[in-house]
């Protein structure tokens, strides 16, 4: 052991800057859920007492965004109500309730969002005592993954196993199917005996219109990247690192919108994303990305939104930040380093995978201005196609898995973005297999490992 007070002294130091940046993890989540608190007050008795409990389990907060309109349309029908996420809850709390309505989302393959990890490991694993408690189930999905609504559908059986009565049955909502939306309202009325409104109103867009659009990977093996820039018409949007832009497609009927992960920062002036031009299977293009990248004019107007996902924000400026992602999913990456730009922070590193280096190295000039700067601490990129690299994004982390553990030991928050297929389980074994399943569980369950991926 020393004894040389130089060295207590830097450890010391290093010990209280560790637990200041866990601290700033732990304020910015309670910051959220006492907004959350705030707004469900509003709704609900002063004791809460005979309040509806709405809860939900959300990926990238349209799960969130469902509830509160659930919770909206039945304080307006008279019908006292409470908001909380799911995973907050235990078997006691849903018990106490009596009669509970979830909106729950499935991620991936069937997985349950992020932040209901500890919950299912805690609670789902064995029936609990749910005996007394009426729910009813909104679950949401999309078809093309072949694990439809497979967290929704695992949930329902655990309530059932539980012994709690479902109020209807369940109700599962494909990629936002608004018949699917409109069923469970009705319900609602039904069950409530209070009418709820016949339709949520639609989302209010916004005006912008392109300003920019700058073809990122001309010669690509894979298809044509491009970043397209938007500016607001006639009002002044706010957002943060992490949100989503959700511009609606052309036509009669409306053919719905498409989402996408905001590459840029208010203080651009724009909102930026980056768009792949998609083929069906006709080879004709894509139906909104053909629209984006082939149809729409430069000026050209459009309606847009930008949605709150706050399951992808990033930490205080003070904690490391790791951010790993593939193709279009440097845009979700890019808020956030920018975001540090010009002011001392815990430091940035980047993990980036595509196809070669001669035509796919995405915003490189960025990236090394970033770097030279120290708005970037770190990059380490991986090109599957290039002969004398043909390493993929999760191949990175194996080969830095020391600084990995060491950069999670210093307290940094992982946020992964990019494709669902190969890129997020690749990377989410790779993770597992440097810091262990359990670590990574409570990493994700405190927030600090984070994922938007498509």
């Amino acid at each position: 052991m020393t004894h040389d007070p130089v060295r207590w002294l830097w450890a010391a130091a290093a010990v209280a800057l560790w637990c200041l940046l866990v601290a700033g993890v732990a304020w910015s989540r309670a910051r959220a859920r006492r907004a959350a608190a705030a707004r469900a007050a509003a709704m609900a008795p002063d004791d809460g007492a005979g309040a509806l409990l709405v809860a939900f389990a959300s990926q990238t907060g349209l799960g969130e965004e469902l509830a509160w309109m659930t919770a909206s349309s039945l304080s307006d029908a008279g019908v006292p109500v409470r908001v909380a996420p799911l995973g907050d809850l235990d078997p006691e709390g849903l018990r106490a309730a009596g009669r509970v309505l979830i909106v729950a989302s499935t991620t991936g393959e069937g997985d349950g969002p992020d932040a209901m990890s500890g919950f299912a490991r805690k609670h789902m694993t064995a029936p609990a005592d749910l005996a007394g408690l009426s729910y009813a189930l909104l679950a949401l999905g999309d078809r093309t993954y072949a694990d439809f609504c497979g967290f929704g559908r695992a949930l329902d059986g655990w309530l059932q196993r539980s012994g709690a009565a479902p109020m209807f049955d369940w109700v599962e909502v494909d990629d936002g199917d608004a018949g699917a939306v409109r069923h469970w309202q009705h319900q609602l009325g039904v069950v409530t005996g209070h009418a709820v409104r016949a339709d949520w109103t639609p989302p209010a867009y916004d005006r912008w219109r392109l300003a920019a659009r700058t073809h990122l990977n001309p010669g690509s093996p894979g298809g044509e990247a491009w970043l397209l820039a938007f500016e607001p018409v006639d009002h002044s949007p706010r957002w943060v690192a992490g949100d989503i832009a959700e511009i609606g497609l052309p036509g009669e009927p409306s053919p719905g919108s498409r989402e996408y992960s905001v590459a840029s920062l208010p203080s651009d002036g724009r909102v930026e994303f980056i768009v792949r031009l998609m083929a069906r299977p006709d080879g004709s293009p894509g139906l909104a990305s053909g629209w984006l990248i082939r149809d729409l004019a430069i000026g050209d107007p459009v309606g847009m939104r930008i949605r709150v996902n706050r399951g992808f924000h990033g930490p205080a400026p003070e904690v490391p930040l790791i951010l790993i992602g593939n193709g279009t999913g440097l845009a979700g990456l890019r808020a956030h380093w920018r975001a540090r730009s010009g002011q001392p922070h815990g430091g940035v590193w980047l993990m980036f995978g595509e196809r070669t280096s001669a035509s796919d190295a995405f915003l490189d000039g960025e990236l090394q201005a970033a770097l030279a700067s120290g708005g970037l601490t770190r990059l380490d990129r991986a090109f599957s196609r290039d002969a004398g690299d043909g390493r993929y994004v999760q191949q990175l982390i194996f080969q830095s898995t020391d600084e990995l553990v060491s950069w999670v030991d210093r307290g940094a928050v992982i946020l992964v973005c990019g494709s669902l297929e190969g890129m997020s389980t690749g990377v989410h074994a790779a993770l597992e297999a440097a810091l262990g399943a359990d670590r990574l569980l409570d990493l994700a369950e405190a927030g600090r490992y984070r994922r938007d991926v498509y």
